[in-house]
């Protein structure tokens, strides 16, 4: 088992989710740069948040004309495993590896503070270590984390199950109140119907020790780790 994290000009999460996998997960990792296009030594690859070519356009824009990406893109197609946080969620959505878009946060200011997720689908290779009813804390810090979608995706979304994490409050609630940036049913997360590509606003690689105020994160990266020992003992 390897894991890959994806480095473009502007990233800033790389090491953060690189010392996750490598020292909370236990599992060999290696950098990517975004030059870079054999994939074939990986069976995960992480997407991490940043500021990829500096967001000059639209955020991730310009990062899904990077070589790698049409990497990702077999990569995805062949089945592996495809994460994408913040940053990286944004370029998922630009590279159609995800549908909907993500735009400025409703009220127009960046946005840095823990939030509540609900996790809305528990049977992904994502989500299955993870407690459904435990109400999680991770960070966020964005500034165009506001996901929508026409209503003919959003259907498709919620009647496929691929609304995995959404914003709520202490107690579990989804509200408008709970809702940090304006996102479409406070949608927090998403995955492709294949449930091998998870796009996701929080941060859960700062929430991965108590020391940061929550290690709520690391199951989510736990569970992914152990889908993929699953797949190779079934081999």
């Amino acid at each position: 088992m390897k894991f890959g994290v994806i480095v473009f000009p502007g990233s800033n999460c790389d090491h953060d989710a690189y010392h996750v996998v490598s020292k909370h997960v236990g599992q060999p990792v290696d950098f990517v740069w975004h030059k870079e296009t054999d994939l074939s030594g990986f069976d995960a690859v992480i997407v991490p948040g940043g500021f990829s070519y500096g967001d000059y356009l639209r955020c991730g824009a310009l990062a899904r004309f990077s070589p790698v990406m049409q990497s990702v893109k077999q990569f995805a197609a062949e089945g592996k495993f495809v994460f994408g946080i913040c940053n990286g969620f944004q370029i998922l959505c630009e590279a159609g590896l995800l549908p909907g878009v993500l735009m400025r946060n409703a009220g127009l200011h960046f946005i840095c503070k823990h939030v509540g997720l609900k996790l809305e689908n528990p049977d992904t290779p994502f989500t299955r270590e993870v407690d459904p009813g435990k109400v999680l804390s991770i960070p966020i810090a964005h500034a165009e984390g506001n996901y929508t979608c026409d209503d003919e995706t959003f259907a498709k979304l919620e009647q496929n199950g691929q609304i995995v994490f959404r914003y709520c409050d202490e107690n579990g609630n989804v509200t408008p109140e709970s809702n940090p940036n304006g996102a479409r049913s406070n949608i927090a997360g998403i995955c492709n119907e294949q449930r091998n590509v998870l796009g996701m606003m929080p941060h859960p690689e700062r929430a991965c020790e108590e020391l940061l105020g929550s290690n709520d994160g690391r199951d989510i990266f736990r569970s992914l780790s152990r889908s993929i020992a699953a797949i190779e003992a079934a081999a």
